[in-house]
C-alpha cells in the first residue's frame, strides 16, 4: 500500500495487484449520519443518492447505461461516520470510471425536479425498513444505548426531516463536510504509476478546504426501547458497551465476538439454535465508532420462546464472565481471523475498502504480517478482562414484536 498526496493536498492510498484485471475505485468522505443534527437526520443519505442523478454532462440514464457499458459495477453506501462512493471495473476502464465518478463529486445537478423524485424513492425504502422488523430492531438499539446523541440516529432519517429538503439545503451540507480534509481516494488493482496522473487530473482542482468540527463522545445508557408491530417473531438485541475502532485492545474484542455469537460454531449458535432450536437467526457483532463502540446479541424466536431464549442468553454470559473462554476457543478464533482476512485479499474490492477506510477512519495502516502477529498476541485473561469490563454495565434492550410483556420486567442489571 502507498499513500500520496496530490497537489491540493488531498490523500490518495493505491494498492498495486498486478496479478488481477479488475480495479476498483473509491471516494471516501468523513461524513454519516452522526454528523448531522436532529432537524437535518438523513441528509448525508440523500446526498449520496442525489450523486446519481444527473450532472451537467450525464443523466442518470448516461450514468447507468456508461457502466454497464463497460461491464463495470459503480453504487455508494452511507454509514453513520463516512460515505463512499465507488466502481469496479476492468483496468483499461478505470479512466472512464474515474471521469465518471468525478463528474457525479464535483459537478453534480442537484436538480430540484429529481430531488422530489428522490425524496419519494427514499420514503419507500424508509416503508420497506419498517416492513422489515429484523433490521429495525437494530436501529432501535442504538437508539436506546446512545438517547439523543447522533450514533442514535438512523442513517436514512425520516419523512419529517427529509420533505423540508432542496437543492441548497443538500449543497450547503456538502460545503461544509466534502472538504479536501475529509476526503480520502482509494484505488486497489491492477493499476501503475500513472494512477498519479489520473487523480490530479480530474480531483487535483478540488479546492474545498475546511477545518473538522470537534465529535462529541456519546454515553451508554442502558434504555429499553419497544415498537409494537405485528409479527411472527419476537426480534430482540441486546447491547453493551464496546471499544472505539482505535483502542488496542480491539482483535480481543473480535475474538471475543467470535466465540459469543460470530459464527456457526459459537457459543450462541450451537446453545440456543442446535441444541434447543428455539431460533433460526441468532448472532452477534461489535461495531466501532471513532472514540466509542458497541456490542449487541441478535435473536428472531417465537413470542413464546422469548423468555427461554433471554434467560439462556444470560446464563451463557454468565458463564463467560465467571470462567471464560477456553484456549481452544482463542486458537478457532484466531485461525477463523486470519483466515478471513487472508481470503479478503483475493478480492480488490475488499482490498480498497479496507485501505480507504483505515486512512480515512484511523490514519494508519497495518500490513498483513503485522495484523496476524496483533491477532496471535490476545491472551485469554485480556479477553477475560475485557469481559468483565464490558459486563460490569447494565445492558440496553429493544424488541420489535406484538407485546412487551416478557422485556418490560426484564432484569437489564442482573450481569453486573
Amino acid at each position: 500500500m502507498n499513500k500520496h498526496i496530490l497537489s491540493n493536498g488531498l490523500r490518495v492510498v493505491v494498492e498495486p495487484i498486478p496479478t488481477c484485471r479488475s480495479v476498483s475505485f473509491g471516494i471516501w468522505v468523513k461524513t454519516g449520519s452522526r454528523n448531522e443534527l436532529l432537524d437535518n437526520n438523513g441528509i448525508s443519505h440523500f446526498i449520496e443518492h442525489m450523486l446519481f442523478k444527473g450532472t451537467g454532462k450525464y443523466t442518470a440514464k448516461d450514468i447507468a447505461e456508461l457502466f454497464d457499458g463497460i461491464g463495470g459495477n459503480v453504487n455508494a453506501f452511507t454509514s453513520k461516520e463516512y460515505t463512499c462512493y465507488y466502481a469496479k471495473v476492468l483496468d483499461e476502464h478505470l479512466p472512464i470510471a474515474v471521469e465518471a465518478l468525478a463528474d457525479m463529486f464535483f459537478r453534480s445537478a442537484f436538480d430540484q425536479t429529481e430531488l422530489e423524485k428522490e425524496k419519494n424513492v427514499i420514503f419507500e425504502e424508509i416503508s420497506m425498513y419498517e416492513d422489515t422488523p429484523d433490521d429495525m430492531v437494530h436501529d432501535l438499539i442504538a437508539s436506546a444505548a446512545y438517547e439523543d446523541h447522533s450514533l442514535g440516529y438512523t442513517i436514512i432519517g425520516t419523512e419529517q426531516t427529509l420533505t423540508p429538503m432542496n437543492s441548497d439545503t443538500l449543497k450547503q451540507f456538502m460545503k461544509e463536510q466534502y472538504t479536501i480534509e475529509n476526503t480520502v481516494i482509494a484505488v486497489a488493482g491492477n493499476i501503475d504509476d500513472s494512477i498519479l496522473v489520473l487523480m490530479e487530473e480530474h480531483f487535483g482542482g478540488f479546492q474545498n478546504h475546511g477545518t473538522e468540527m470537534p465529535l462529541s463522545p456519546p454515553n451508554f445508557f442502558s434504555n429499553l426501547k419497544y415498537y409494537e408491530k405485528k409479527t411472527e417473531q419476537n426480534h430482540i438485541c441486546l447491547s453493551l458497551p464496546g471499544l472505539s475502532a482505535k483502542d488496542e485492545r480491539i482483535y480481543a474484542m473480535v475474538l471475543l465476538n467470535n466465540a459469543i455469537g460470530g459464527g456457526m460454531s459459537s457459543r450462541l449458535f450451537q446453545e440456543i439454535r442446535e441444541k434447543r432450536g428455539m431460533a433460526y437467526s441468532v448472532y452477534s457483532y461489535h461495531t466501532s465508532y471513532q472514540d466509542d463502540g458497541m456490542f449487541t446479541i441478535y435473536t428472531g424466536t417465537a413470542p413464546k420462546q422469548t423468555e427461554d431464549v433471554l434467560k439462556v442468553t444470560m446464563e451463557l454470559l454468565s458463564e463467560l464472565k465467571e470462567h471464560g473462554l477456553t484456549a481452544a476457543e482463542l486458537r478457532k478464533g484466531k485461525e477463523q481471523m486470519k483466515g478471513s482476512l487472508i481470503l479478503s485479499l483475493e478480492s480488490t474490492s475488499s482490498r480498497m475498502n479496507r485501505i480507504g477506510k483505515n486512512e480515512l477512519m484511523l490514519g494508519r495502516h497495518y500490513s498483513m504480517d503485522e495484523i496476524i502477529e496483533r491477532i496471535e498476541s490476545v491472551q485469554l485473561d485480556q479477553i477475560q478482562a475485557l469481559t468483565l469490563e464490558m459486563l460490569s454495565t447494565p445492558f440496553a434492550l429493544s424488541m420489535v414484536g406484538q407485546t412487551d410483556s416478557v422485556i418490560e420486567g426484564f432484569r437489564r442489571d442482573q450481569l453486573v
